[in-house]
């Protein structure tokens, strides 16, 4: 077999619906368990807004945390 050719193996090879299939187990077996993250609305929000500064041309730096002062102006 060439070094230059990729095969799909393991779980690249199945299809999208198989991947979300076992995927979906694992989630579910986490959270029996207690170990799977329960995102909080304040985790997702700093998330989301993080995420947005970056994809905004940020240059990969975050803005420090705008205080109450600097909003109301």
């Amino acid at each position: 077999m060439s070094e230059d050719r990729k095969e799909r193996r393991g779980f690249a090879s199945m299809s999208p619906e198989k991947q979300r299939e076992i995927a979906s187990k694992g989630g579910k077996a986490a959270h029996a368990k207690g170990t799977a993250h329960r995102w909080t609305v304040e985790e997702a929000h700093n998330a989301g807004r993080k995420g947005g500064q970056i994809s905004r041309g940020g240059q990969g730096r975050l803005l420090p945390p705008a205080t109450a002062e600097e909003a109301a102006n």
